[in-house]
């Protein structure tokens, strides 16, 4: 199973560093790859840059993954419950793509494409941080899944 994370916009540095410690680990026990697209900030309106971005963020899902959404309304997994189902869809063994939209959100067109929508929960975090989050949780559910020390949570 290929996995990728798209999202729009580019990192600052201090995000990029964390977000590349996670994909090098991420690597080591799978294909992991991420995929960023153009930020529409200049399109003019709200709704024309969220389709805009939209359009980026379909074109760089490949074309058989299945979509999770990050969304704030998505099913809100603990990390152990995260894991359970990132072994659910290796079970599948069909790639998954990750899709974290801009700051306006994500287009109808994209919120159709996802087979479902994962929430980090009701807190408002940059879109940078949440990248690292999503990053480090689906790396904290391999380790649950292979049984390592990393997760220190009770189960």
């Amino acid at each position: 199973m290929r996995q990728v994370l798209v999202a729009v916009g580019k990192l600052r540095p201090a995000f990029r560093e964390a977000a590349d410690d996670y994909l090098r680990r991420l690597a080591r026990s799978g294909s992991f790859a991420e995929r960023e697209v153009r930020e529409a900030g200049r399109a003019g309106s709200v709704t024309r840059q969220r389709d805009d971005e939209g359009q980026h963020l379909l074109a760089a899902i490949p074309e058989h993954s299945g979509v999770v959404l990050l969304d704030l309304d998505g099913e809100r997994w603990s990390s152990e419950a995260l894991a359970e189902q990132v072994g659910r869809w290796q079970r599948e063994a069909r790639d998954r793509t990750f899709v974290l939209g801009g700051a306006v959100g994500v287009s109808a067109a994209v919120r159709d494409r996802a087979e479902c929508a994962w929430s980090l929960g009701p807190l408002t975090l940059p879109h940078e941080l949440a990248r690292v989050v999503v990053l480090e949780q689906l790396y904290r559910a391999t380790t649950i899944l292979r049984g390592e020390p990393y997760h220190k949570g009770a189960r």
